[in-house]
């Protein structure tokens, strides 16, 4: 998980600046199929197994689809956000995901844990507020990212018991690179579709991104296959102060004073619903 922290934000920030010369979606597209070229291979050297239940195949198609949702509505918010700020209003998802399991699962949430919720989210508002003011509604994309990858670890924590984490990130990679082609076949040409020849000199930071991406996404399955995600979660925050330093180091991006005392609130009741969680276990 702390190798997820220090990788995710580094493939962010070079589709960050990758978006300033190629179509998202295209980006979306670069980034699975470097997914599916180097771990479908991977799969059969290693002789690891395909083997899933037929509801396992239908969640990690699920899981796919959700997948390339988040990454097109993460890099979507990029092209408007500071990189720190859109992984920190991104971080409502332990709020959701507590909501969902109450709301949808039926599991017992405590009405500390639920104003926790509420604090956490008036964090997360402190963040978007500078935001909200510089690009306007955009600064909603990365409540969309939370939405989406609360999904997405529900259905990971589903099925990672019984799937080879690199068996299911390479079967998801071929299934989204088949699903993005069809897009690409049957869809009217428009500037979202559009497909831009990439110069040589972008190459090796298409690469970079398709291979930063996949290994921390391999690497968070990872740890859901060895470690509960109540004792992970914790772990997940070094992402902001992570994306804070990239985004310092190469775009002179900082968040603001609101700005760093909601990613404080945000951390601080994250971690409170955690220790919550343990206490009542």
């Amino acid at each position: 998980m702390l190798g997820f922290c220090a990788l995710a934000p580094l493939s962010d920030a070079t589709a960050k600046i990758l978006a300033e010369d190629f179509p998202i979606l295209q980006l979306v597209a670069v980034r699975f199929v470097v997914q599916a070229a180097v771990l479908i291979p991977l799969v059969s050297l290693t002789r690891r197994s395909w083997r899933m239940s037929p509801l396992g195949w239908r969640l990690t198609g699920l899981r796919t689809v959700l997948q390339v949702a988040g990454i097109w509505l993460m890099t979507k918010a990029l092209t408007f956000l500071p990189l720190a700020d859109a992984i920190a209003i991104a971080f409502v998802m332990p709020f959701i995901l507590l909501l969902m399991g109450h709301f949808i699962l039926g599991e017992e949430v405590g009405r500390r844990r639920l104003a926790a919720c509420g604090v956490g989210f008036l964090g997360t508002l402190m963040v978007m507020q500078p935001s909200f003011a510089a690009v306007g509604w955009a600064v909603l994309y990365p409540l969309g990212v939370a939405f989406v990858f609360a999904a997405f670890m529900l259905v990971t924590r589903r099925i990672s018991g019984e799937a080879d984490p690199i068996a299911m990130q390479g079967a998801s990679g071929a299934m989204a690179v088949i699903g993005l082609g069809l897009v690409y076949a049957v869809s009217p040409d428009t500037s979202a579709l559009a497909l831009v020849v990439p110069k040589v000199q972008a190459l090796p930071l298409l690469l970079a991104m398709g291979l930063l991406g996949t290994t921390a996404h391999l690497l968070m399955t990872w740890s859901l296959r060895f470690a509960a995600a109540s004792t992970l979660a914790p772990m997940q925050y070094l992402e902001i102060p992570v994306a804070a330093l990239i985004g310092l180091l190469l775009f002179g991006d900082f968040p603001n004073a609101l700005a760093m005392a909601g990613i404080a609130v945000t951390i601080a009741t994250g971690l409170y619903i955690l220790w919550r969680e343990r206490s009542s276990a």
